[in-house]
């Protein structure tokens, strides 16, 4: 089994040749997921996350714009419980989930990574989406259940890791295998309809992940990685190399669940003049399923807000836009629990064939003088055919950091988009407390 193609491919391909744009990609991933995590920081989640790992893992590997320090298992919990706090990181949507949340953590934790280039940093990054997000797509196909990004983009952490510390073919594969069989199976609809700081068991992907690769390294072995190396699976595998899932990941807009942008966009792209919340008496979205199952009214927590379409469409209205401040500081804002109140959200069976592919929503609003406005049919801004531009991505990346790093933020952003022809050291002497 260990001349699987797909794990000769893992094992093998010379990360070296990823072409500028693989990197530029990797690079607008990794700028995206450093500005969510400076952003999250302000969110209760983090303290939390600080605590339980400086306590409870032990070691001398510095965490994400935190105060301690801890094991590579450790850092990896951290970092990716940290970027999963606030929802606001990429995705892909045939995974229904999330990869670089958990990558770039694990990516993180281990020693081996202060000793590289900046170029093979990237290079180690965009791989992993390549492994995680195949593994997310497989586990949908064979699985009945609908399991959070923490069962498969654990996958993609072991693989990084074992790259990392150069483990053989075969002892990948035990890491796969373990990472496989050890990451955390949760069921994601059990937080859509009840949302807490369990989110998308990303935290616990990331630490299975790097605590795969270094059991496997010790000896440790596992069950055959059924998501890689399954017969029924073989489709998904087989153009590696070829396609690249790096540039099929999207990035949101807004801090919240991607499931409610389309409706945030329909509402948005409504006349200004329109939506004015003082003349709006009843809000009518039209959306998908699992759309319709963020159904928080009234949140009491970020994670609440987050997973709440009333509340994002509500600050969309209020506010002009979702922001953290709307899902983090303004849960008591009064004007936005009266609009989130005027929110129906229907179900729509054509929209519902189109899930996961695509995610639509379209909206309606009836105004106090009787009038009826309805907006057209929306996806969320940010797909891959439709992407943000760099100067929308760093105008995101400097809202979520400028206010916890001030300065730092600028410096970041730099040495992001030259780490190519930089060591990977520059970075991380910067991924410190804010």
């Amino acid at each position: 089994m260990h001349d699987h193609p797909s794990l000769s491919w893992m094992h093998g391909v010379d990360l070296s040749a990823l072409d500028d744009a693989h990197l530029h990609q990797a690079k607008r991933c990794l700028l995206d997921l450093l500005g969510v995590a400076a952003g999250a920081t302000r969110t209760s989640l983090a303290e939390k996350a600080t605590r339980f790992v400086t306590t409870q893992h032990g070691g001398d590997r510095p965490l994400l714009f935190a105060n301690g320090q801890a094991s590579p298992t450790g850092v990896a919990l951290h970092g990716a419980w940290l970027i999963d706090a606030l929802d606001a990181h990429d995705g892909q949507v045939l995974t229904k989930g999330h990869a670089g949340v958990a990558l770039l953590p694990g990516l993180l934790a281990l020693p081996e990574v202060n000793g590289l280039s900046g170029r093979d940093f990237l290079a180690l990054l965009a791989y992993g989406y390549e492994i995680a997000t195949r593994a997310g797509i497989a586990l949908h196909a064979t699985s009945p259940d609908y399991h959070t990004s923490g069962a498969w983009n654990a996958l993609g952490v072991a693989a990084v890791a074992a790259r990392l510390r150069g483990l053989d073919v075969e002892t990948m594969h035990h890491a796969l295998g373990i990472a496989e069989f050890y990451g955390p199976r949760s069921q994601m609809m059990r937080c859509i309809d009840h949302p807490t700081m369990l989110k998308d068991g990303s935290g616990w992907g990331a630490m299975t992940g790097i605590s795969a690769a270094l059991l496997a390294e010790d000896g440790f072995t596992g069950a055959p990685a059924l998501t890689v190396t399954a017969p029924d699976v073989t489709a998904i595998w087989q153009d590696l190399g070829e396609r690249w899932y790096l540039h099929e990941q999207y990035f949101k807009a807004y801090p919240v669940c991607r499931w409610a942008q389309p409706a945030v966009e329909a509402v948005l792209s409504l006349p200004a003049a329109k939506r004015d919340p003082a003349t709006i008496t009843r809000i009518e979205i039209i959306t998908f399923h699992e759309g319709k199952r963020l159904h928080v009214m009234h949140p009491t927590t970020t994670e609440q807000a987050q997973y709440s379409l009333p509340w994002s469409v509500a600050c969309a209205l209020g506010r002009g836009t979702v922001d953290v401040a709307g899902v983090c500081d303004e849960l008591d804002a009064p004007d936005l629990k009266a609009l989130a109140s005027q929110v129906e959200i229907h179900e729509d069976e054509n929209f519902n064939a189109r899930f996961p592919a695509e995610r639509w929503a379209c909206a309606r609003l009836h105004l106090s003088n009787g009038e009826i406005i309805e907006s057209a049919n929306f996806e969320a801004r940010g797909n891959p055919d439709k992407p943000l531009s760099d100067a929308e991505l760093l105008e995101k990346y400097q809202t979520l950091a400028k206010p916890v790093l001030g300065d730092r933020a600028t410096r970041i952003h730099e040495v992001v988009m030259s780490l190519d022809t930089r060591p990977a050291s520059d970075l991380l002497a910067l991924l410190g407390k804010p």
